[in-house]
């Protein structure tokens, strides 16, 4: 594992957003959902492409908190121009979990 610096740290932006929508990627090579992810009125709504699909269905993300990389540089994926990078984790049978925040916090909060 390369260590880095806490400068290096600082210059990833990881905010809280929430999931205002979420909808099935039916363009996607690998099942995934495009989801509308509100970062707050600084930053606003951005767009994601998430391969979240095993654990997750559309309905039950909108309203959801995350965690996302909100100053990368936009993608291409598809006919999806992503603006963030939600995060998460491989579980053990290797099926992304979101990485959220335990308690309600402010959006566009910037993780510490």
């Amino acid at each position: 594992m390369k260590t880095i610096s806490f400068e290096d740290f600082l210059q990833v932006e990881l905010r809280v957003g929430r999931i205002i929508s979420a909808k099935v990627f039916a363009q996607a090579r690998k099942p995934a959902y495009i989801l509308e992810v509100d970062f707050g009125e600084a930053i606003g709504v951005r767009k994601s492409s998430a391969q979240i699909t095993v654990l997750y269905q559309p309905d039950e993300l909108v309203g959801r908190l995350v965690v996302a990389v909100t100053n990368f540089p936009a993608k291409q994926i598809g006919p999806l121009m992503s603006e963030c990078l939600v995060t998460g984790f491989h579980n053990a049978a290797g099926d992304v979990a979101l990485c959220v925040p335990d308690q309600e916090v402010p959006l566009g909060t910037r993780l510490l």
